[in-house]
């Protein structure tokens, strides 16, 4: 599967994907720029937010509590706003897009 990462400056990047692994550990893998995952996946420092396009994005399940506590200490948020360490990714979500706000670079 694929997904797609848009980055600040609109370039995009077609990153495959393995059923299973999180959107984080796909984008830090292909080295997209603003997606650090400093924490390595432990929600515990938000440098892989990003926003989780419509309409793969809309599959997503909400937020859970800690993930939405993270998200409001981002800069820049949207309702689509997720961190990518808690997006699994799954064949439903196959081309999904993520867009990377100007504010993680």
């Amino acid at each position: 599967m694929q997904v797609r990462f848009i980055d600040p400056d609109g370039g995009e990047h077609l990153v495959h994907a393995e059923a299973g692994e999180s959107a984080m550990r796909c984008a830090t893998r292909a080295l997209i720029p603003g997606i650090i995952g400093e924490c390595g996946g432990a929600m515990a420092c938000a440098t892989c937010h990003c926003y989780a396009e419509p309409p793969e994005g809309a599959l997503l399940p909400p937020p859970e509590a800690q993930e939405r506590d993270m998200i409001e200490g981002c800069i820049d948020t949207r309702p689509t706003s997720r961190l990518t360490c808690q997006v699994i990714l799954e064949p439903a979500l196959d081309g999904m897009t993520f867009i990377v706000p100007a504010s993680q670079v």
